[in-house]
């Protein structure tokens, strides 16, 4: 599901924002920026690099996700994974591969909601590892 909504936005920026900004609202705004590195634009030279480094990222959370324990765990894996696939995609998609931001919030780097399935799901297994949940294993 992550990984849809996300290639559908991202489809839809792509289009719409290739021009303009679009205010949303206070200090959101939707705005079309490509990033060829990883988070906040971290090692933007290198994007073959890069992309190669978040495949095998993409590949390694798969295969403990897997694995994940039901409830907070399994929500966690799944969000990063459908997170990290629909950038993974995004990024093998472009040439130059690069991956498709469009949240604006103030001055914070710009990001796409597979970054926010991401964060949400470092966050849950956190909190779930913070409850001395187990994370993975059966």
């Amino acid at each position: 599901m992550v990984t849809a909504l996300d290639a559908l936005t991202k489809i839809w920026v792509r289009h719409a924002l290739a021009h303009h900004a679009l205010h949303v609202w206070s200090v959101l705004w939707f705005r079309l920026e490509y990033n060829t590195g990883i988070s906040f634009s971290f090692d933007s030279s290198l994007p073959l690099v890069t992309t190669i480094f978040t495949v095998a990222v993409a590949v390694v959370v798969l295969a403990v996700g897997l694995r994940a324990h039901r409830g907070t765990p399994t929500i966690g894996f799944g969000l990063l994974i459908g997170g990290g696939l629909a950038n993974v995609i995004d990024r093998l998609a472009a040439s130059p591969h690069r991956v498709t931001d469009f949240i604006a919030v103030s001055s914070f780097p710009v990001f796409n909601l597979a970054d926010v399935a991401i964060t949400l799901g470092f966050v849950a297994l956190m909190v779930a590892a913070l409850r001395g949940d187990r994370l993975v294993g059966r």
